[in-house]
């Protein structure tokens, strides 16, 4: 870091000396090029770069060659921040800005919208929808991952009140529309601005559902779905997805998430919708040529027991494209069958053009899953575009159980995630502690990814967290190469008759050991860590990894460990070098640019680290006040502007909470 610092001052020191001003000057092997292309301008409107969620930048400006300068070129604090002690949930600041005109625009895990100047860093507004729910059950804590932006078609519209757009959905589980420029409101839109997202669901606890992600924008359509609290009952408040008009706030559509032949219980009384179908918690994508919208949706309640489902788990773990001018099912496509695993789709479903065979360009998809899977889809037709693959798995799960005796795999990209997992691959400091690991990895079950839950326990190799999860993949198209982050760490979990479970007398004081009741089930459900006596996973490392695939060939291109066991581990043990390769548990996503880099925190360490996408070679690092467990953005304004990347440094439960909105460039 020292010598990156010293590196940047050399910079300016140079420039100063040939009185360039603020001409980019690009240097190559201590010679200065004053004629280096500063690249094209480069915008960021959606949570994921686009609306299909490339996570891709065309900025060049900031290359191989110089990201080693890049430094802190402004920060901004929101205030919106807690640690818990106030007797409200702590905070966990993961949003990604949005770039509208030459600001930024994010949310705090209050709910406020707060928009930035993009350059500066100084703030130009912020709406306070005065949240009222500031208190949820255990661990959770306040988080909003971003918003979404819409603007009119027709230029006199989109200059006037309201035609540039901000829709935010909030912990109260309201969808909100606000002016774009000066963060008022619009009163057009619903009632004074507002909906209610809970109308139509009956009578549910507030805290019961609620929404994290950003909404979807498409065309005049907004799309919004919710969290539903996992494994509390089986009867958990419906999942249901909804389109609403961008302007008035009309509900268009709602797609309610039963199978197509189910005959169980009807809505209960003063709903609109059935009870325990599967929710869509996390980002969907948008193609407006197609007018589709594509929906991660999760699990069926509840997650580790399938037979109380009464068949709602037919859109479980999948992917479902809906019409977005009317909500109906097009198609969808199931990446696991019956879950109980809670391998629910968390990824964003990211689009872009896949070149196949003889060059023809097919509209594809690419869904990463918890598993490490990557499915490849035409994005028209759900179809596979190398055919579909079932593998046999175990189905001798607990008594009255309903499990699939085959599960989907991919037939083009590799698991990226190891599905092996032997006592014999215990990791240990010592040998004391890897025997340790060695008779706990003995202990429990473990047939794979799709070992069934026991109630002498099993182990889940990924955990439930992933593999993937909602930091999704990034897609570098002048590279032809798929970018991820995966968590590669083992935990066990537990089915518990439920006599014995309504017996135990403090079900609190067996935290870390998370009990899930499961009412409506036999079962309640025990998740546990799997550690070694000095606290590191008992699993072999790397427990973080980043990776690239070629999308020419479906091989891996290379992989590298992500993070270090700093902030994990007591000093000095994170400096001993055979530590530095470890990997660390990570939870964000990662952006590729056009010059050829790779920008990623979501680890455990506070770093956040740019690497190079050919080789995974790490260019650069720079350690965050918090972690960042936000996906980066990336942009540039103006023919002399220069391109800055921005990372939201706010913490995780793993982290103490921040509010650090942090921007980083090359100097001047």
């Amino acid at each position: 870091m020292r010598s990156a610092l010293r590196g940047a001052a050399l910079g300016i020191a140079v420039a100063s000396a040939f009185g360039c001003g603020s001409m980019w000057l690009a240097c190559d092997a201590g010679r200065l090029d004053e004629s280096a292309d500063p690249g094209p301008e480069a915008r960021w409107p959606h949570h994921g770069g686009d609306r299909g969620g490339m996570r891709h930048s065309a900025a060049t400006q900031i290359s191989k060659a110089n990201v080693d300068r890049l430094e802190v070129a402004w920060v901004h604090h929101s205030g919106d921040v807690s640690d818990g002690s106030d007797g409200t949930s702590r905070t966990s600041f993961n949003a990604t800005p949005l770039l509208v005109g030459d600001a930024l625009v994010y949310c705090t895990p209050m709910n406020r919208v707060v928009a930035v100047d993009a350059q500066t860093g100084e703030q130009r507004w912020a709406y306070d929808p005065e949240q009222r729910q500031t208190k949820l059950p255990d661990p959770h804590s306040r988080v909003c991952r971003g918003v979404a932006y819409w603007e009119a078609d027709a230029a006199e519209e989109r200059e006037g009140p309201c035609g540039r757009r901000i829709f935010t959905a909030t912990l109260d589980a309201e969808l909100i529309a606000i002016d774009a420029a000066n963060g008022r409101v619009c009163d057009g839109f619903g009632a004074a601005g507002r909906v209610d997202l809970r109308a139509g669901m009956g009578p549910i606890e507030d805290w019961a559902y609620y929404v994290t992600s950003p909404p979807t924008t498409l065309n005049d359509t907004v799309v919004v779905g919710g969290m539903v609290y996992d494994n509390l009952r089986r009867e958990a408040p419906p999942g249901v997805v909804r389109g609403y008009d961008a302007r008035t706030g009309e509900r268009r559509w709602a797609f309610d998430p039963v199978p197509p032949d189910y005959a169980g219980p009807p809505p209960a009384e003063g709903s609109e919708f059935v009870a325990g179908t599967a929710n869509s918690w996390s980002i969907a994508s948008a193609d407006e040529a197609l007018d589709l919208v594509y929906v991660p949706m999760g699990n069926a309640a509840t997650d580790y027991f399938a037979a109380s489902r009464l068949g709602l788990d037919h859109y479980s773990s999948s992917v479902v494209a809906l019409r977005g001018a009317t909500g109906e099912l097009v198609w969808h496509y199931r990446m696991v069958n019956n879950d109980v695993w809670d391998f629910d789709t968390a990824s964003q479903p990211v689009l872009f053009d896949f070149e196949a065979a003889g060059g023809e360009q097919i509209p594809a998809l690419a869904q990463a899953t918890k598993m490490g899977h990557v499915f490849l889809l035409d994005r028209r037709s759900g179809r596979p575009i190398h055919g579909h693959r079932e593998m046999p798995v175990a189905t001798d799960g607990v008594l009255g159980e309903i499990l699939a005796p085959t599960q989907p795999a991919p037939t083009f990209v590799p698991p990226l995630h190891p599905d092996t997992l032997t006592p014999d691959d215990a990791f240990g400091f010592t040998f004391w502690d890897r025997g340790r690991c060695r008779e706990a990895l003995a202990k429990y079950r473990y047939d794979g990814i799709f070992t069934p839950p026991t109630e002498a326990g099993s182990i889940q190799f990924p955990q439930n967290p992933g593999g993937m999860n909602c930091g999704s993949v990034a897609i570098d198209p002048e590279r032809r190469l798929l970018v991820t982050n995966l968590m590669r760490m083992a935990n066990g979990i537990q089915l518990i008759p439920r006599a014995d479970y309504d017996a135990m007398p403090d079900k609190a004081s067996h935290w870390p050991f998370q009990l899930q009741p499961m009412h409506g089930t036999p079962y309640a459900m025990r998740n546990f860590p799997i550690l070694s006596p000095f606290g590191a996973p008992c699993s072999p490392p790397p427990w973080g990894t980043i990776v690239a695939v070629d999308l020419a060939t479906g091989r891996i291109a290379w992989e590298k460990p992500l993070g270090t066991i700093r902030d994990q581990a007591p000093f000095p043990i994170w400096l001993w070098p055979g530590f530095a390769k470890l990997g660390a548990p990570n939870l964000g996503g990662p952006i590729v640019t056009a010059s050829g880099l790779v920008f990623i925190a979501a680890t455990t360490d506070r770093y956040l680290r740019a690497f190079d996408s050919e080789t995974g070679e790490e260019l650069w690092r720079h350690r965050l006040p918090f972690t960042g467990n936000a996906t980066p953005m990336t942009y540039r304004l103006g023919p002399d502007g220069r391109q800055f990347v921005v990372i939201a440094s706010g913490g995780h439960v793993w982290s103490e909470p921040g509010d650090a909105l942090m921007a980083f460039a090359l100097p001047r």
